[in-house]
């Protein structure tokens, strides 16, 4: 059996419905997450989503901020959320299908421009989140799980346009990737989209400030696919939706797609 799980930060879903509908009917995933949604719980648009045929919706709402959503076409069973900073964000949320697996879904918190905890709150209010994943991870080890989300990081130097000149800039810094590295690591972790398309640039953000976003191209991947080891093997596939930041009023992230055998 086959599954295809989608990430999107949609950046306001009442805002952009439209276009969530428009990646359900053209690319049919099986699950599609969510992040910043900017919504609270009551005002998602779920009945959109249930006439598109996804009548499965688990998520956390947030009024103007935040917000994480999983739709399936497939049953789900809430399996609970973490707040990580304590704060009562809505910045993830987790699901379980009827096949066992466990979708979890994450927004990791951009962290501001200034990457100094000392100068700037944001930038330690990322850092401790990714921190409370890691040790969550090394306490509860991943077994046919999937995690999905934007994570605001872009590990790799060719996951951005620049590894230089981005260096010092919040998302590519060496605090922030070797951080991230030890969450994959807690879980064991496979990075799924760079398992599949292992060499060549590969964005999933570019900024809405370029007034021709596909032209100077300078973009970051920062939305992610993980799965547990159990899940890794079999034809996975992997794929980046660019041409939907192209869509009228989109987001400024693209969708990341990957088909697993299950």
């Amino acid at each position: 059996m086959q599954i295809t799980v989608a990430s999107w930060n949609i950046n306001s879903v009442r805002l952009r419905q439209n276009l969530v509908v428009k990646l359900l009917s053209e690319e049919s995933p099986d699950v599609l997450c969510l992040q910043e949604l900017k919504s609270p719980l009551e005002f998602i648009p779920v009945e959109t989503f249930e006439a598109a045929g996804y009548r499965h919706v688990v998520a956390r709402g947030q009024k103007s901020y935040n917000g994480v959503a999983i739709l399936s076409r497939h049953p789900l069973l809430d399996a609970g959320s973490r707040d990580f900073l304590d704060r009562k964000e809505a910045r993830h949320v987790s699901a379980e299908m009827e096949n066992g697996i466990t979708i979890q879904n994450f927004y990791v918190p951009a962290g501001g421009d200034i990457p100094d905890r000392s100068r700037n709150s944001k930038f330690g209010d990322k850092l401790d989140f990714l921190a409370g994943m890691r040790d969550w991870f090394r306490e509860r080890p991943p077994a046919r799980t999937i995690l999905v989300g934007d994570l605001n990081i872009a590990p790799r130097e060719d996951d951005v346009w620049s590894h230089r000149q981005l260096l010092d800039v919040v998302s590519h810094t060496p605090v922030e990737v070797e951080l991230l590295a030890e969450v994959r690591e807690s879980g064991n972790w496979t990075d799924i989209t760079r398992r599949d398309i292992r060499q060549g640039k590969l964005y999933t953000w570019w900024s809405y400030r370029a007034r021709d976003w596909n032209a100077s191209d300078r973009g970051r991947r920062l939305d992610h696919i993980w799965a547990s080891p159990d899940l890794v093997g079999g034809d996975n596939s992997s794929k980046v939706l660019r041409e939907a930041r192209g869509w009228e009023r989109p987001s400024d992230h693209a969708p990341v797609f990957a088909t697993f055998e299950v």
